[in-house]
């Protein structure tokens, strides 16, 4: 026996014939494979515009959503700021009417004050004319009946002063009403002015006016006519008519009315002679 006979090749053994075609077909299977994935690739490649084509109307349709929703936005923003803008001029408005409200009942409660003062100073005034006139009548009921040493009885007036004295006593009685120039009421000057317009002179209509209408005379040189007055000449506060027999005729407060009282009643502050 050989001494070779049991030592192993190192040949590598040899395939068999079935082993090589299956790996000839698998081999030619991947390179199919490989063919038909590039045929496909190939043709792919081929049809690039059908993807690209669907990309634009993608983004346009993006847009206008996106343009869409914007003009949402802001019409939604303008409606807000629209009803904030009402809101907040409806707020001004009630504000405003508030004031007004409250103002307006200020002023009617106040006027309603003051009709209502002068409501109960008219009804008073008249309570008090209606009572003067009463006291005066009495008054004159009396003087008329008690004597005749005063008055016209014993006034030395002549011509146009004993026109005046004659009109002042024969107004005697009647009311005090400030502002009045008669018939029926007088004030002060008034009553004055209304005197001397019987002869003529037209007369100033308030008494710091008739204080220095004419000469100054002194009281102890009085004559029926002269116009008396109370206060300072260019300042006085009242005025009446010497009617002689040291008597004076004014219309004195809406207390007596128009009377014929003595110099001592009230004595005056001076005198002027316009007749």
């Amino acid at each position: 026996m050989s001494h070779t006979a049991h030592i192993r090749s190192h040949r590598k053994p040899r395939r068999s014939a079935s082993t090589i075609a299956m790996r000839t077909g698998v081999a030619g299977g991947v390179l199919s494979t490989l063919a038909v994935a590039g045929a496909s690739g190939a043709a792919h490649a081929a049809e690039p515009v059908t993807q690209t084509l669907e990309l634009p109307t993608l983004t346009a349709d993006l847009a206008a959503q996106v343009a869409q929703s914007a003009d949402v936005t802001q019409q939604a923003a303008a409606s807000y700021q629209l009803q904030a803008e009402r809101d907040a001029a409806a707020a001004k408005a009630a504000k405003q009417a508030k004031t007004d409200l409250a103002e307006a009942k200020k002023k009617a409660a106040e006027a309603k004050k003051k009709a209502e003062e002068a409501a109960r100073k008219e009804a008073a005034e008249r309570a008090s004319r209606a009572a003067e006139r009463t006291t005066l009548s009495a008054s004159s009921d009396t003087g008329s009946s008690t004597g005749s040493s005063t008055g016209t009885s014993t006034s030395t007036a002549t011509g146009s002063a004993a026109a005046v004295v004659s009109f002042v006593q024969a107004q005697v009685g009647k009311a005090y009403v400030s502002g009045a120039t008669g018939p029926s009421a007088y004030d002060c000057s008034g009553l004055v002015q209304a005197a001397f317009k019987q002869v003529g002179i037209s007369l100033p209509r308030v008494s710091q006016a008739q204080s220095t209408a004419g000469t100054q005379v002194g009281l102890d040189n009085l004559q029926p006519g002269d116009i008396l007055y109370w206060g300072g000449a260019g300042s006085a506060y009242h005025v009446g008519v010497y009617v002689g027999g040291g008597m004076f005729v004014g219309a004195q407060n809406s207390s007596t009315g128009v009377v014929e009282k003595p110099l001592s009643y009230d004595p005056p502050s001076g005198a002027v002679r316009v007749l």
